[in-house]
């Protein structure tokens, strides 16, 4: 099959093999009113006339096996979350749109209201914390796509998602196991490797009180992520141990290189426990309090793929490979341990009266109340498995907290005003010290670095719903932002460099227009202003000299300002919908990791970006019963064009494509009921060709390190056997597709679930 043709094909098949015509009694989006079942709402602005998806715990159930929080994004249109393992922690970012998965500080994500996303940095290392959210108990997730609600600040230039979790209306229980194998084959790596989850959850309602107790726990063998590699290129030399093993290959520029082994393959326990209490102190007003606490034990241990002649495993010393000479470092085969301890708080106060005025006032807490990361730095493997000298990086101390205050005034059936004031702090603390011992040792000297830094966001927003004609909606609405950056320090084990503070102002004004042009067409046009401030660890980068002078810094980061707009044409199926996009985005000073040629010595950090563009279509399509009855149909095909328009310290970028958006994007899910208690899911993804540089160097995709293609189908059978017990078989990449986005993806992955329900 043609990987090219077949996810557009299968688009396109699944928009429009139903019958479009009008029926009764299916529920319409009308003037971009989205319409919320269950009895819990969304916290995103149901009244704004603009893109929003979502998928609900049923639909999650049949057709997704899903082992994280973020495997619910997994289907829908132009998302794309880069989770390399089950329980990745740290590198599972969330790509939208216009912003690619080295963009984390472009999204926001929360879990009933709660911030999840990590905005203490932007990048790989900055995922949300979807650890906070287990699968079981996930009720429905909701995605606002773009900036254009006055209610959310400028991460949200990409989208916002919000977990709605569950609460008990009377007494439930629900156990899982999950299993999970990998047979994985890449370079000299053939081996298996296997998970196991387990979740408990419990929830009861007596009189005005509720409760919900969640417990889980994952643990997980991931794929090998990185490769100690050296070049080709170099003169032949008769130096060094004779070795085999050493994998030639090409590297993402395609230059000759020779991988020597395999490391950074996780052994990963996660814990977590949910608990969330609320109070109803009349029909209409609800206090709700959260606690979650997340912990996780990893190991990540390398292998090496060269022998001696004595067939012995080397990973240190000199050694020749096919008569090049390469010294190996104890570090090049990394040993690392990861002991991470996170607490997090929520607590809500609000009314829904749905009357003339509703009010709530919400704060929330994540505190990094352990995060120690150790690594051996001098004794090479094996030995190091034992101990010895190395390092251990502390980010305790660190987190983020907010708090909100909102109202909603509804002073007639036309309008709806709604107003608020939110206040968002992180703290960065980072240092790394020697130790003694690596495994178990305690921090001993000085550090050897240390870095940190805060800042805080002010905002007050307002918007208006105004219905003015019956086939007509507006929303009109601005956002104020005061930023505060400060307490910014970064040393050495000798010196250490203060940052300025700085502090500035920005108004970003929201629009949005909703016509509905007949009884099964809604019409709809969306513009938003965001702006994206610097985060922590962006401004607070760089080094320090021997005179204690900063090197590598712009402490005058600008902030990334974007205009983005969205048309959109809804069309009301028989039983389903029909809907057709188009949306730009036109970004200035865009924050990117460059190396500016336009100063001698030529630095690299992170720097502005001038102007990235970037337009497109979206179609989305999903339908129930189509052609029989239980088949249900999903599916979304995304073109983008994303170009470097200006960019004056790395000329070589303009005109090529913004790193991590592929061209074409494109998902399927078929799911069907065969009765009602089996039902069979297949579903599919598409990426089209993407890059990882600025410069599009990186030619090669299907290369570690590299960005690729790919095409992958999933498929899920589900079986329930009474009200109680259910069962489960699920194969995700199905068709073994190797593909990469810098680190390899997993390869066929079978699980197998086991659930019960009281």
């Amino acid at each position: 099959m043609n990987t090219n043709l077949s996810p557009l094909a299968l688009a396109l098949l699944a928009a429009f093999a139903t019958h479009v015509h009008a029926d009764e009694d299916v529920p319409l989006h009308q003037l971009g009113t989205v319409i919320v079942t269950g009895n819990r709402p969304t916290s995103l602005p149901t009244q704004i006339p603009t893109t929003i998806e979502g998928i609900t715990k049923e639909e999650i159930e049949r057709g997704i096996n899903a082992t994280d929080a973020e495997d619910a994004l997994k289907y829908l249109p132009s998302l794309l979350v880069r989770k390399r393992y089950i329980g990745d922690y740290n590198h599972a970012v969330l790509s939208t749109r216009a912003s690619g998965t080295g963009n984390s500080a472009r999204s926001m994500v929360y879990a009933d209201g709660i911030l999840l996303s990590n905005y203490l940095g932007n990048g790989a290392t900055f995922a949300p914390r979807w650890g906070m959210v287990s699968p079981e108990e996930i009720e429905r997730v909701d995605v606002l796509y773009g900036p254009f609600s006055a209610a959310y600040g400028g991460n949200s230039v990409g989208a916002v998602v919000d977990y709605v979790t569950r609460m008990p209306t009377k007494f439930e229980a629900h156990a899982k196991l999950t299993l999970t194998h990998q047979p994985f084959k890449l370079y000299g790596t053939n081996d298996n490797y296997d998970g196991k989850q387990g979740s408990f959850e419990l929830g009861d309602r007596q009189g005005a009180w509720s409760w919900w107790l969640a417990l889980s726990r994952t643990d997980s063998e991931g794929q090998p992520l990185t490769f100690p590699t050296r070049s080709a290129n170099t003169p032949l030399s008769s130096a060094g141990t004779p070795v085999t093993g050493a994998v030639a290959g090409l590297d993402r520029t395609n230059n000759p290189w020779y991988l020597l082994g395999a490391a950074t393959q996780y052994h990963t326990v996660q814990d977590q426990l949910k608990a969330r209490l609320a109070y109803d102190f009349s029909t209409t007003m609800r206090a709700t309090y959260t606690f979650g606490l997340w912990r996780n034990d990893s190991e990540g241990r390398p292998a090496t793929y060269l022998r001696d002649t004595a067939g012995q495993p080397v990973y240190t010393g000199t050694v020749n490979v096919n008569g090049h000479a390469y010294t190996l470092a104890p570090t090049d085969f990394n040993l690392s341990n990861e002991d991470l301890q996170h607490f997090m708080h929520g607590l809500t106060l609000k009314t829904n009266t749905k009357g003339v005025f509703d009010w709530e006032v919400a704060a929330s807490l994540y505190d990094y109340n352990k995060d120690q990361l150790r690594a051996a730095t001098t004794v090479a493997m094996p030995a190091a498995l034992s101990g010895g000298a190395g390092r251990l990086v502390n980010q305790g101390d660190t987190g983020w907290n907010t708090f909100a205050a909102k109202g909603v005034w509804r002073p007639d059936a036309e309008n709806v005003a709604e107003f608020g004031y939110q206040r968002e702090a992180y703290k960065l603390s980072s240092t790394e010290s020697p130790t003694t011992d690596w495994i178990n040792g305690a921090a001993s000297g000085n550090p050897t670095s240390r870095f940190g830094g805060k800042s805080e966001i002010n905002s007050l927003y307002a918007q208006d719903t105004w219905k003015f004609a019956p086939q007509w909606k507006t929303v009109l609405g601005a956002r104020f932002e005061r930023w505060h950056a400060h307490d910014g320090v970064i040393a050495n084990a000798t010196k250490a460099a203060s940052y300025a503070e700085r502090t500035e102002n920005y108004v970003s004004p929201k629009a949005a227009l909703a016509y509905q042009a007949s009884e099964d067409w809604v019409l709809k046009a969306s513009l938003g202003r965001a702006v994206r401030m610097p985060t922590v660890s962006e401004l607070y980068q760089g080094g320090v000299n021997a005179a204690g002078q900063l090197t590598n810094n712009d402490p005058n980061l600008k902030p990334e300002k974007s205009w983005t707009t969205e048309l959109s044409g809804e069309r009301k199926l028989a039983t389903g919908y029909l809907r057709l996009t188009a949306f730009g985005e036109r970004t200035t000073d865009a924050l990117y990791s460059q190396t500016n040629v336009l100063v001698t010595p030529m630095v690299t950090n992170i720097q502005n970006v001038d102007l990235i563009r970037t337009k497109g279509l979206e179609v989305s399509y999903g339908a129930n019963d189509v052609l029989v009855r239980g088949l249900d149909l999903s599916s979304s095909l995304t073109w983008t064009d994303s170009k470097i328009i200006r960019n004056d310290k790395a000329p070589s970028s303009v005109g090529k494509r913004q790193p991590r958006i592929p061209e074409w994007r494109a998902t399927g899910v078929a799911s069907y009921a065969v009765n009602d208690k089996l039902s069979m899911t297949l579903a599919g993804r598409y990426s089209g060709r993407q890059y990882s540089t600025l410069d599009n160097s990186d030619v090669n995709g299907f290369t570690y390190q590299g960005s690729s293609k790919y095409f992958t189908a999933d498929a899920r059978v589900r079986y329930r056997f009474n009200a109680q017990w259910s069962m489960a078989l699920g194969i995700d990449n199905l068709n073994n597709y190797q593909y990469w986005n810098f680190h390899p993806y997993p390869q066929r992955t079978y699980v197998a679930e086991l659930k019960f329900d009281l």
